[in-house]
């Protein structure tokens, strides 16, 4: 049976219905799942995870179904790649929480205002990378490049270890802006002596926003390169289509992955390396392309989710075998034959005082 055919322009009751189901989303997790602010612990956030997962898996089985088997694998292909490159985000996010001593209770209403900022962002971006390449296709070839180099640069370092205290935007805002020096509960901005004054909460507020900018600037490209191939032959509409909702619903499940992840994230200590390689493989793509030609869409998913889970194994690995020797560590000081003493061992002094006593 032959799949059906992506059609050429996507119809306005589409769109609409896409971003009415983007605003239900963000609605009910604003009023219905978050309606008080409360710490979410990680009971919550699983199984928020796995409503959003969900929510956005829907909209794939309905892109597969409408617009063909295509469509529907690189929606998922964008979608993995979004969502992989925002948990690189998560890393950042958790550092200007702990910098910052954000309360757990007021975590989540930064969050939401912080993905909220972010979508808008990101839609402006994705829809103007496709008018751009449309217009000039070796923009292609630049992003290609450009992937490379931020995936090797990833090979080296993780983005979740730079120092926010020497951070230029901040020293700026805090230069510029009337701050009070601690939280007014979920404020962003108090009304004092007839001024108005922006709360700790705003300032973590607006530094994540400009950490999504600098993320959208690796992402928006590498979901770019997934949905241009012109093997597929996607029109200019169809591919912001797919674009614009593979990453709006990866983006709009990013809070609830933040508190599902916060208690290991430390331990997926190998994941930059997995993604720099995924940016390689996709920018590497780009500029082999008009070369070696087309490779399957599901060929590159399954390259991309094997670079993801190889890392996230390795880092898994690794971990265990460190918690592993931690707990088989004998105490400082305590010697046996070899030189280390185990603590069921008597102390020499001990074995002497006995035979001294006998």
């Amino acid at each position: 049976m032959i799949p059906p055919v992506a059609p050429d322009h996507v119809p306005a009751w589409a769109w609409i219905a896409l971003n009415a189901y983007v605003v239900v989303l963000l609605l009910l997790d604003l009023f219905v799942f978050n309606r008080e602010a409360h710490k979410i612990e990680f009971k919550e956030a699983t199984w928020l995870s796995v409503f959003f997962i969900g929510a956005a898996l829907v909209v794939n089985a309905g892109v597969w179904l409408g617009m063909g088997h295509d469509a529907g694998i690189t929606f998922l292909t964008g979608y993995i790649v979004e969502k992989s490159l925002s948990v690189d985000n998560l890393f950042v996010i958790a550092v200007l929480f702990g910098f910052f001593a954000v309360p757990a209770q007021y975590q989540h209403r930064v969050l939401f205002w912080g993905i909220f900022g972010a979508i808008v962002m990101r839609a402006v971006m994705i829809l103007l990378g496709v008018a751009l390449l449309e217009r000039f296709h070796w923009l292609l070839y630049v992003f290609g490049a450009f992937l490379i180099y931020t995936g090797l640069k990833l090979f080296r370092e993780s983005s979740g270890t730079e120092d926010v205290a020497d951070n230029r935007m901040l020293a700026f805002l805090r230069r510029h802006l009337r701050l009070t020096d601690r939280y007014h509960g979920q404020h962003f901005f108090v009304r004092q002596a007839g001024k108005w004054f922006a709360t700790p909460l705003f300032l973590v507020l607006v530094m994540i926003e400009l950490t999504d900018v600098v993320f959208a600037v690796d992402s928006i490209p590498a979901i770019l390169g997934v949905m241009s191939d012109p093997a597929l032959g996607f029109s200019a509409d169809v591919r912001s289509y797919l674009a614009y909702g593979s990453n709006i619903l990866a983006v709009v499940g990013l809070r609830a992955l933040f508190f599902l992840l916060a208690g290991i994230i430390e331990r997926v200590r190998y994941l930059h390396i997995g993604l720099g390689m995924v940016l390689v493989f996709i920018g590497g793509k780009m500029l082999a392309e008009p070369f070696v030609g087309h490779l399957p869409t599901s060929v590159s998913l399954l390259v991309i989710a094997g670079c993801l889970g190889t890392a996230v194994a390795v880092s898994w690995a690794v971990s265990r075998r460190e918690a592993r020797r931690a707990h088989l560590a004998p105490p400082p000081g305590i010697t046996t034959l070899d030189g280390v003493r185990t603590p069921g061992d008597p102390s020499p002094e001990r074995l002497l005082g006995e035979e001294e006593s006998v």
